[in-house]
């Protein structure tokens, strides 16, 4: 006799939406430093506009932030808050996820590499 198998899969895995590894990282920046209390906005618009969207490719990134920095290794540079701060991402295109991988000050990016942080 045949086995059969019943797998349960995560609603969440039958849309094709982005997901965003972490949001704490976002808060963390905004509410524990002052200075960086007008980037929560900016960043929630951001982090709303990413689980909306669908990326399979760095150009459909380009397609919805038009000054999104494209790196190689699947990074991508964003500019928030006016450009005032900068958002590095790792994106994992095959599975829509998007790792948080640095948040700071212009200042604070030209201290760090943006491939290997």
């Amino acid at each position: 006799m045949a086995q059969v198998f019943l797998v349960i899969v995560p609603l969440r895995d039958y849309y094709c939406r982005m997901r965003i590894i972490a949001l704490n990282t976002l808060k963390q920046f905004w509410e524990n430093n002052s200075s960086h209390a007008d980037a929560g906005e900016p960043l929630l618009a951001w982090y709303r506009n990413v689980l909306a969207a669908d990326w399979a490719t760095p150009a459909e990134v380009k397609r919805d932030f038009r000054n999104a920095s494209i790196l190689k290794d699947s990074r991508v540079v964003f500019n928030i808050a006016g450009n005032k701060y900068r958002l590095v991402v790792w994106i994992n295109y095959a599975y829509r996820v998007v790792y948080i991988r640095f948040i700071g000050s212009h200042g604070q990016y030209d201290t760090i590499d943006a491939q290997t942080i």
